[in-house]
């Protein structure tokens, strides 16, 4: 980041490093021969409009960020922590934010294994919040969700606080407990479950980690860390102050080896009320993509009832619960 800055200042990127002032190319002689009519092989090319632009905004992000930092310096990482996740809940819609009771995304699903497309689907997917208790406990747990896929939403695969089942025309079959844990797991760490359920719980610590550039966008570094030593660490963009990334680690049930899980968030825009939220989600284990959605539409508060998240009577259970 010091280079880059220091570079700005001076007016410009560093051309391409010269060849040896023998004349000679380190892959071939003749390249350091001059050119008729131009440079000579060794001397640096002007750089491309295209090279000029993505530097200015680097340089602007860059600028951007130091002056941040200088104007934040008093502060403490925890009350930096703190002041960092509440301007991003007020940026995701404050008061709205806390009071949304149920979300609607559709679009399109892509699984991954081994960064290649291993399936896609239409897919709907169904949340609603469950009342969190006052005053909080550690890893509250109060969520519903409901994955449906295809147009006629023939296929689904149900999570409640409790248990999950995989949903067909022939009925439902409870899923593994790794699985279920999987996705229990996931949600705990998740940013946006966390901001809206799990804020203020005992043991919970917000901690500024440091400024950065990612992908062209400054951004403020936050860990968050529970009670039971989940860390999640959160990249809010610094001018919208909303959840750019999210990087998490946790140990693999079976193999006991250490799995490192990236979540990326873009594209968002408002669902009403003031709430944003992104279109766009992608997510990566151990640095292949394992996941991503592009939703063309998100509503929130549609009233969904208890019978969008709980079996019918008369559905037949498959098998017992798997291990």
């Amino acid at each position: 980041m010091k280079i880059v800055m220091v570079a700005c200042l001076w007016g410009g990127p560093p051309g391409p490093r010269r060849t040896p002032s023998s004349g000679f190319s380190e892959r071939s002689p003749s390249l350091s021969k001059a050119r008729p009519g131009g440079r000579a092989a060794g001397e640096g090319a002007r750089p491309t409009e295209s090279h000029q632009k993505s530097w200015s905004r680097l340089c602007s992000a860059g600028l951007v960020l130091l002056l941040a930092v200088a104007a934040q310096g008093a502060e403490t990482n925890q009350e930096k922590g703190k002041r960092v996740v509440d301007e991003a809940l007020a940026a995701l819609g404050g008061k709205n934010f806390l009071a949304m009771q149920d979300r609607t995304e559709s679009g399109r699903a892509y699984s991954f294994y081994r960064n290649e497309l291993s399936g896609l689907s239409i897919a709907k997917i169904y949340t609603r919040y469950l009342l969190r208790p006052e005053p909080p406990t550690p890893a509250y747990f109060g969520i519903r969700e409901r994955e449906a896929f295809g147009k006629k939403e023939d296929s689904a695969v149900l999570f409640t606080e409790t248990e999950g089942y995989d949903i067909t025309f022939r009925g439902a079959h409870p899923i593994a407990a790794e699985q279920y844990e999987r996705f229990r797991e996931t949600t705990l760490r998740n940013i946006f479950y966390i901001l809206r359920q799990r804020l203020g719980e005992p043991g919970m610590t917000i901690e500024a980690q440091r400024a950065d550039v990612i992908d062209n966008q400054p951004v403020e570094i936050v860990a968050i860390t529970d009670n039971d030593n989940r860390v999640v660490t959160v990249y809010f963009q610094l001018s919208t102050k909303l959840p750019v990334r999210q990087v998490t680690e946790r140990r693999d049930p079976k193999t006991k080896e250490l799995n490192q899980e990236v979540s990326i968030y873009t594209k968002y825009r408002d669902v009403g009320g003031g709430v944003m939220w992104p279109f766009t989600i992608q997510r990566e284990r151990n640095g292949e993509k394992i996941f991503e959605i592009f939703s063309d539409g998100v509503k929130i508060n549609q009233d969904l009832t208890d019978n969008m998240f709980t079996l019918p009577s008369n559905m037949k259970i498959l098998g017992g619960k798997k291990k």
